[in-house]
C-alpha cells in the first residue's frame, strides 16, 4: 500500500465504523476496559497540553490550529479558555460531531471547524497542535506533514506520536497476530530522534516534553518553538 492508500483508509475508517468507536472513546458514556484505558490516556495527553498553554498565561486571544481535532477534545476547552481555535479533521463525521459539542458546551462559533487533511491546511497561527495523528502515517509522510505544520506555526508546534522503542515495536508485532475489527488502520511508530531532527531542520527546538503511558495507549508529546 502507498501513502495515498493510507490517507484513504484513515478517511474512510473515521467516516464509518471508526467514527462510532472513537466517538464513544472520546465521550463519557460506558465503554469496555480497553476503550476506557485509551480514553484516559488520550485525556492525559490533552490535559498536559492544556496545562502547558495555561501556564504561559497568554492563552486568551491566541490563534491556535488544532490539526486532526477529532470531536474537539482539545479544541473546545481551548476555546473556553479564550483562544481563537481553528479545528480541522480528515473525517467529516468527526468535524460535525465536534461542531455539535462545541455549540452545546461553548455556545459560539469558536472553535471554527473544517474538513481538511494535514496536507491541505494553510494560514498562519501562533500555535499549531497535532495530537495522535502521526500514528496513521509512515515515516516519509510524517516527515512531510511535520514540515508542513512547521510552516503554519508562527511561534510553536505541539505534536504527539507513538514512540518507536523496542518494547512498543514488540507489542505491535505481537498484536499483528490478532487481527480484529478495531484494527482498521495501520499503526506507525516513530523514533523521537527522527522527529526532533525534522523539527530542527525547520527551525524549531524542543522546549517541553512528556510521555503518556497506559496499558493500551502510548504517546510521546513534544512542544517545539521557532528559533
Amino acid at each position: 500500500m502507498n501513502v495515498t492508500d493510507d490517507k484513504t483508509i484513515v478517511k474512510e475508517y473515521f467516516n464509518s465504523t471508526g467514527f462510532d468507536r472513537w466517538r464513544r472513546i472520546y465521550g463519557d458514556g460506558e465503554v469496555n476496559k480497553v476503550q476506557l484505558d485509551i480514553r484516559n490516556g488520550h485525556q492525559q495527553t490533552v490535559d498536559t497540553v492544556l496545562g502547558w498553554l495555561k501556564a504561559d498565561n497568554n492563552l486568551a486571544g491566541l490563534s491556535i490550529c488544532d490539526a486532526g481535532c477529532g470531536v474537539g477534545s482539545l479544541s473546545i476547552p481551548l476555546a473556553e479558555a479564550g483562544a481563537k481555535v481553528y479545528a480541522s479533521d480528515i473525517s467529516e463525521k468527526m468535524v460535525e460531531e465536534g461542531k455539535e459539542r462545541a455549540l452545546t458546551i461553548v455556545g459560539t462559533e469558536n472553535p471554527t471547524f473544517a474538513v481538511q487533511d494535514l496536507e491541505t491546511l494553510s494560514g498562519s497561527y501562533h500555535t499549531v497542535i497535532c495530537l495522535d495523528v502521526l500514528i496513521h502515517y509512515p515515516q516519509q509522510k510524517a516527515d512531510e506533514m511535520i514540515s508542513h505544520l512547521c510552516s503554519l506555526a508562527h511561534s510553536r508546534l505541539i505534536l504527539s506520536f507513538a514512540p518507536k522503542t523496542f518494547a512498543l515495536s514488540l507489542l505491535k508485532k505481537i498484536g499483528s497476530f490478532f487481527p480484529g475489527a478495531s484494527k482498521a488502520t495501520r499503526a506507525y511508530l516513530h523514533r523521537e530522534a527522527d522527529v526532533v531532527k525534522i523539527l530542527a531542520r525547520n527551525g524549531f527546538s524542543v522546549q517541553r516534553q512528556s510521555m503518556t503511558r497506559t496499558r493500551f495507549y502510548f504517546s510521546r508529546l513534544l512542544e517545539a518553538t521557532r528559533q
